[in-house]
This record gives C-alpha cells, sequence and structure tokens, in this order.
C-alpha cells in the first residue's frame, strides 16, 4: 500500500488517525445527560406562559367558579323572604314576621323559596341558619386538609380535582331533595367538605407548570374566576328562585366541567416529578414545548432540585426510582417550615375573618339582593387586578402586608362611625374598602403560601392554611351578629394584627419553587433570616 495514502495533504502522516479520536463519542456509547429543574426546564428549554400554559390556566380555574357557587349559594338558598299581610291584624311596618298572628301574614314568594320558609327557620330557630351555613364551612376546614393530602401522595393533582368535581354535583343535586332541616344541614356538610378542596388543588394544578416569572400573575388571577362564579350564581337565582331547584341548577356547571374540560388537562409535571414518575413528566414537558413552539433538546432531563448537582446513575429518566413523600409531620419536623406554616395559619384566618365578615356585613345594605351579590363580586375584581398588577414590582411580603393594613385602617374608621343618617353609608363605604383591601390580600396568600413550602409538601401545607381560612369563616357569622360597630372593630384587629405577622416571613419574589425539603433547607440556609 502507498504511503501517501495515509498522509494528509500538509505531510502530517498520523492526522488521519487523529482526527476521528477527537470527535467522536465517548468509548462506552454513552452521553452523559444535562439535568435540570422544573423552573430552569421552563425558563430556557419549554416557555414560562405560552400558549399551553395559558390554555391549562384556563380551563383548570373554571373549578374556582364552582367554588364560588357551591359556597355562596347559601345566600339565596337561605335567605328571608319577604312577608306581605293578609289582614289587618298585621302590621306591615314590621320588619320581621316575629310576634304577628299566624295566618294574618304569607310569604311573598311561597313557602318553597327558601329553606327559612320551608323549614321555619324564623324567631327562635334563627340560629339554625347560622348552624348550617357554619358547618358547611367547617366541612371545608377538612375536605382542603384530606384532599390537600391526597393531591400530594397518590391521587395526584388532576385525580383530586376530578373527585372533588364529581362530588360537588352529587352533592349539590343531593340537597335539593333533603326532607328535613337535619338532613339539609348533613348533605351541606358533606358539600363543604368536597368544595373544600376544589380551589386548593385547581389553583396548584393550575400555576404547578407555570414558569417563575409569570407564577405571581398567574395565581392572582385565579380569583377572578371565583368572583365570575359567584356574579354566574346571581343570574342563576335570578330565574332559579325556588331553592330546590337553584340547588339543581347550580351543579349543572360542575357536571359540565367533570365532562367536557377534565379528561383534557394534564397532570402536574411537578408532582410527576416528585412521585417519581419522571418520564410521565418529560412527555408532558415536551408537549409543553411542542405547543409553545419551542423545542426540548433530547439531552436535557428533569431532576429535583436537590439532584441537579448529583453525577450518580447515568439513568436520569428511570420509572423505579424512589418516589420522595411528604406530609404535613415533614413539614412539622423542620424548624423553618414549623414555623413558617403557624404563620401562615394564622394570616390565612385573620385574613378569611375580615373577608368573609365584611361580605356578610354587605349583604345588609338593604338592596336588591341579586343586584348586591353581584355588584359584591364585581367590585372584588379591581384589588385583584390592581395587586397582581404590582406583585412582582412590591414583591409579596409588602403587598400583603399593606393591603391587610389598609382593610384594617378602613374597618376601624368603620367601628367609630355612627349606624343612622350619613354616618351609615360612610360606613358602608368604609365596609367596601375593607373588602376591596382584603381581597386582594386572599388572593395573594395563595400565592405567597404555595411559594413558602416545596412541591413535595406543598398541597398538604396549602390545605392546612385553607383549613385555618375556613375557621375564620366559621367565626364570621358570630361576629356579625353582635352588630352596631363592634364587627367592624374585630376586623380591624384581625387586619392589622394579620399585617404584622406578615411581617416575619421570608420574602419569596423571584426565588425558584423548590421540589424537596432538602433542597430548599440546603438553599434558604444560605440567607439571613429568622430560623433559616
Amino acid at each position: 500500500m502507498s504511503n501517501s495514502s495515509t498522509m494528509s495533504p500538509n505531510g502530517d502522516v498520523m492526522s488521519p488517525l487523529i482526527h476521528p479520536l477527537v470527535h467522536s463519542a465517548p468509548a462506552d456509547g454513552y452521553s452523559k445527560p444535562k439535568k435540570v429543574t422544573m423552573d430552569q426546564m421552563l425558563e430556557k428549554y419549554c416557555g414560562e406562559f405560552g400558549w399551553w400554559q395559558f390554555s391549562h390556566f384556563i380551563l383548570t380555574s373554571l373549578a374556582w367558579a364552582l367554588e364560588g357557587i357551591h359556597t355562596m349559594v347559601m345566600i339565596f338558598a337561605d335567605r328571608e323572604p319577604e312577608f306581605r299581610c293578609l289582614t289587618n291584624r298585621c302590621d306591615s311596618t314590621v320588619k320581621t314576621v316575629c310576634g304577628l298572628e299566624p295566618g294574618s301574614w304569607e310569604w311573598t314568594g311561597g313557602v318553597k323559596s327558601s329553606t327559612v320558609s320551608e323549614f321555619g327557620l324564623i324567631c327562635g330557630h334563627k340560629y339554625k341558619v347560622g348552624l348550617v351555613q357554619s358547618l358547611f364551612f367547617a366541612g371545608c376546614m377538612i375536605g382542603a386538609g384530606v384532599f390537600g393530602h391526597l393531591s400530594d401522595s397518590k391521587l395526584g393533582r388532576k385525580g383530586s380535582l376530578t373527585i372533588v368535581c364529581i362530588l360537588n354535583a352529587v352533592f349539590g343535586c343531593l340537597t335539593a331533595f333533603s326532607t328535613d332541616y337535619w338532613t339539609y344541614t348533613l348533605i351541606r356538610l358533606l358539600s363543604g367538605f368536597s368544595t373544600g378542596g376544589t380551589g386548593l388543588c385547581a389553583f396548584v394544578l393550575a400555576t404547578e407548570p407555570v414558569g417563575q416569572s409569570w407564577r405571581g400573575v398567574a395565581g392572582m388571577s385565579t380569583f377572578y374566576f371565583f368572583s365570575a362564579g359567584i356574579a354566574m350564581l346571581s343570574a342563576i337565582a335570578y330565574f332559579f328562585q325556588s331553592w330546590r331547584s337553584l340547588y339543581i341548577a347550580s351543579s349543572v356547571p360542575s357536571v359540565m366541567l367533570v365532562i367536557l374540560v377534565l379528561p383534557f388537562l394534564h397532570e402536574s409535571p411537578r408532582w410527576c416529578l416528585v412521585r417519581g414518575k419522571v418520564d410521565e413528566a418529560m412527555e408532558i414537558m415536551r408537549t409543553i414545548a411542542k405547543s409553545n413552539g419551542k423545542h426540548l433538546l433530547d439531552g436535557v432531563v428533569l431532576a429535583l432540585d436537590s439532584e441537579v448537582n448529583d453525577d450518580d446513575s447515568p439513568d436520569t429518566q428511570s420509572e423505579s426510582k424512589e418516589a420522595p413523600n411528604g406530609s404535613l409531620l415533614d413539614v412539622l419536623r423542620l424548624p423553618l417550615t414549623r414555623f413558617r406554616l403557624f404563620l401562615a395559619v394564622a394570616i390565612n384566618f385573620f385574613c378569611s375573618v375580615v373577608y368573609y365578615g365584611l361580605s356578610l356585613n354587605a349583604v345588609n345594605l338593604g338592596t336588591n339582593l341579586y343586584l348586591n351579590v353581584t355588584l359584591n363580586a364585581v367590585a372584588e375584581m379591581p384589588a385583584y387586578l390592581i395587586t397582581a398588577l404590582v406583585l412582582d414590582r412590591l414583591g409579596r411580603k409588602p403587598l400583603a402586608i399593606w393591603t391587610m393594613w389598609f382593610s384594617g385602617i378602613f374597618c376601624l374608621a368603620g367601628a367609630l362611625m355612627k349606624g343612622h343618617g350619613t354616618w351609615k353609608v360612610v360606613r358602608m363605604v368604609c365596609g367596601v374598602l375593607g373588602i376591596f383591601g382584603m381581597a386582594g390580600t386572599y388572593n395573594l396568600l395563595f400565592v405567597y403560601s404555595m411559594e413558602l413550602f416545596p412541591t413535595v409538601v406543598r398541597n398538604a401545607a396549602l390545605g392546612c392554611a385553607t383549613q385555618a381560612s375556613q375557621m375564620g369563616a366559621i367565626l364570621a357569622p358570630l361576629v356579625v351578629v353582635l352588630g352596631g360597630g363592634i364587627p367592624f372593630a374585630v376586623f380591624a384587629v384581625c387586619g392589622i394584627a394579620g399585617g404584622l405577622l406578615v411581617m416575619y416571613l421570608p420574602e419569596t419574589l423571584n426565588r425558584p419553587l423548590y421540589d424537596t425539603m432538602a433542597g430548599m433547607e440546603e438553599a434558604e440556609a444560605e440567607k439571613p433570616s429568622i430560623l433559616s
């Protein structure tokens, strides 16, 4: 063989042998994949808030409208109808039927118009109206904890949301067939159980696939659907004024969501990742990238934040990896998360007392009930918009402090106002401004609370905070019945105290969503904060 056949043009005889070795793959044929966290993959390869996230967010957040409907339906179903006199022995100037001679009056809308008229929840039995409403919120408190745990464990976000929506439809329809007050109370308790997990599961499922820079705005936008659901309920109640037909009509949206929307939703890729279903998580991420017009490189794989710097196993996409499990006990075991949980519970409790308390006070304005509820729902939307616009500029912490203090100051002003004449109107304005501020806080706390805890225990912690909110909702009607300026004084104390507690929480703006307890503890240990 001629030597010229092995010689390069420049005369280097070894060049043809060296060149292939420089560009060839490793001898074992394995090219090590690049591990990235969920936030990194969304930012660099899939898009943080593209068409996929937008459509997924809209469809998932429709469940918030259902929560608004199933929660506030009691306003219309349990209302005390107007009455009219039938004889001259009836005093038409009185505001209550208590003390009127039986047979001298009748309910304007008929006995079947509300639970109050059908079950006789008037005068000495009026407390039963508050009892059934409190038990509904008690069911919400239990359901938030149960479904918060189930959605973090084997059921997942989508599975839990599907179950609660089905239960909402079933219990809503069963309520319409209640034969007596105690049957009605029991079914409303069960309805609260399913309703308590609806917003929680929908919120986490809607926001977890969103990138870090858009997560705050997306999370703040979920409450628009809640308010829209309340406004839609007013329209439904206007056309179905019998409480039995109202419960059936208000359950139809839940049925439609289960059939037409939920089957087309994806599971949260974050949940798949922490449960060890890396292949499934990667498949969802490829779908996100394709829908957003992006390209996810084959050599990039998802990993937990605590594993990104590890070089242990080359097979990072194996589904046999043990899934890290988290529970409320894990939250309490770590001093950092325990302190955050206690603060989140107290702040959510104070916020709920003010929000639901002011909402109930607004019903006493003496205006048309359907119009009043609609205006209350619409009035909350500017608070959501303004808070969302400044959320990523001011940060979670200062915004939560000032919105709670804003509400507390106007509640304090309302407590100092007289309850008659022009001052009555001024007190009403104070209440509207108070609910404006607290509506923004209520929305913000979902985003803030979510970012305080890692994925493996996020829904368990959020469920606990939601339970605290339901405790506040249970207490709110008892505060309202005190009347006069006392409710405003209590709401003022709760608002100001809640703002003070927020001062002890860390700022989470532009911080990543941690996947594991170890990953969060390691990252937060470098920050100079309380118990970090």
